[in-house]
């Protein structure tokens, strides 16, 4: 709408903006602390669309935030190259769900030596498509990580994660924050 100058009296916001915007201003409760003696390794993948497209790291600098408030920023280890000049998963743009999947993972094999290189056990993704894509390239080529999504890590460092929300995770985080009974400490 600003680039053709179309009227409008609202915004357009990514989630990512609003998650730093209410932690910075304690809307949004997180810690970090539950990682504080885990210490397990996250990086994070910064999606084309929100990456690049845009014309400013704003998004992805409000990512890293958002990740370094969860997990602490001991904990996080930024690929390199990063923001607007990372690598492309290979998964967005109709790739993931278009039919070519030798060619989706080999164009991908980029992005998955980028993670192994940050020796991270977990990759946080904003984007689902992005989310499948990882996740598949690990599976396919041998990794040892874990894809999860960005709310999923929030909501761990909440203490709010349910039961049935741990899918993605590993087994260092499987039952961590859960009660015998199954439910949230």
């Amino acid at each position: 709408m600003k680039k053709y100058k179309i009227p409008h009296t609202f915004e357009f916001k990514s989630i990512i903006e609003l998650y730093a915007q209410w932690i910075k201003d304690g809307t949004l409760k997180v810690n970090s602390d539950w990682n504080k003696d885990l210490k397990i390794k996250f990086t994070v993948q910064d999606p084309c669309n929100i990456g690049r497209k845009i014309g400013t790291n704003k998004i992805v600098d409000d990512l890293r935030f958002v990740v370094k408030a969860v997990v602490g920023e001991e904990n996080f280890i930024d690929m390199v190259p990063n923001r607007s000049n990372n690598f492309c998963c290979g998964g967005g743009g109709g790739a993931l769900q278009g039919g070519h999947t030798e060619q989706r993972r080999a164009y991908g094999k980029v992005k998955f030596d980028q993670i192994i290189e940050t020796g991270a056990k977990y990759v946080i993704t904003p984007c689902h498509n992005c989310h499948a894509q990882i996740e598949d390239m690990c599976h396919h080529y041998g990794g040892d990580y874990h894809t999860l999504h960005l709310w999923t890590v929030i909501c761990l460092a909440m203490g709010i994660l349910g039961e049935n929300e741990r899918t993605y995770l590993g087994p260092d985080l499987a039952e961590f924050g859960l009660d015998i009974e199954g439910g949230i400490q």
